[in-house]
């Protein structure tokens, strides 16, 4: 188990890294729990602000109370939002699964957004464990001009050095959270007593443990009705997070051609 001390500190070291090199970034907001998490670190790099924008990729297709948190948080935290609609279902690449579809909504809307923004760098909240593809990241990934990302050819970080020559066009996706856990990010949540959305406790015995679009985000069957209760359900279980999440049941490669097409 990491020390919580530790991952904050490396997560603050990578998140001032990013602004102090890359000059048009925004950091992604998808509402869940990392994400929220991502927000909250960034508060404390840089004095109680987040001084980038916040970029909401919005399907339409979130839970009311997913909503209900995004317009409550932003302005609690005093958020420079960016909620731009996603592309409809119809632009994405139709020889990918159903369910990958919609989430290759996501892909498209920020594939806008780097361009209509100009941006450089983009923050998000991906985990190593959270999903096989994404443990083969770096915490500063280069994106060709295309947005896709060559998982075979990742440069080297070594010492924490890190790498920022990109050709014009190009961007690099920032993940402050690589070496966090999912236990390690509940730890943190009720270290820091960090809002997150209702969905995630368990009510009538089932409860969120990744939050996604409705249709394609299913509830596990579950007890775990606090923070206490959800860190000792995850030091127990064998299930995956992303259970419940229908895409990554969709065929073996769906993910991981959404993942080199840009994907989040």
């Amino acid at each position: 188990m990491q020390d919580l001390d530790w991952l904050e500190a490396q997560s603050i070291y990578i998140l001032r890294e990013a602004k102090s090199r890359i000059e048009r970034l925004a950091m992604l907001w998808s509402l869940g729990k990392d994400s929220n998490v991502m927000i909250w670190l960034a508060k404390k790099a840089f004095l109680g602000q987040v001084p980038f924008p916040v970029m909401h990729l919005d399907t339409g297709l979130e839970f009311p109370e997913t909503y209900a948190f995004r317009d409550r948080y932003a302005k609690e935290w005093g958020l420079n939002m960016i909620a731009d609609d996603c592309p409809p279902i119809e632009a994405t690449d139709p020889t990918l699964p159903p369910n990958s579809r919609i989430a290759a909504r996501k892909t498209l809307g920020l594939a806008e957004a780097l361009k209509k923004y100009e941006l450089q760098g983009i923050i998000a909240g991906i985990r190593r464990d959270e999903q096989a593809t994404r443990a083969k990241e770096r915490y500063f990934s280069p994106r060709g001009l295309d947005g896709a990302w060559d998982f075979r050819d990742q440069p080297p970080e070594f010492w924490d050095q890190y790498h920022f020559d990109l050709p014009p066009g190009a961007h690099l996706r920032i993940h402050p959270l690589l070496h966090w856990t999912e236990v390690d990010i509940w730890r943190y949540i009720r270290r820091e007593k960090i809002p997150v959305v209702p969905l995630y406790f368990a009510r009538e015995g089932k409860r969120f443990r990744s939050l996604g679009e409705i249709g394609i985000t299913f509830p596990i069957v579950s007890e775990a009705a606090n923070i206490d209760e959800i860190i000792v359900e995850l030091e127990h279980t064998r299930e995956p997070e992303r259970a419940g999440r229908a895409m990554d049941h969709d065929s073996e490669d769906a993910f991981e051609r959404l993942r080199v097409a840009g994907y989040m």
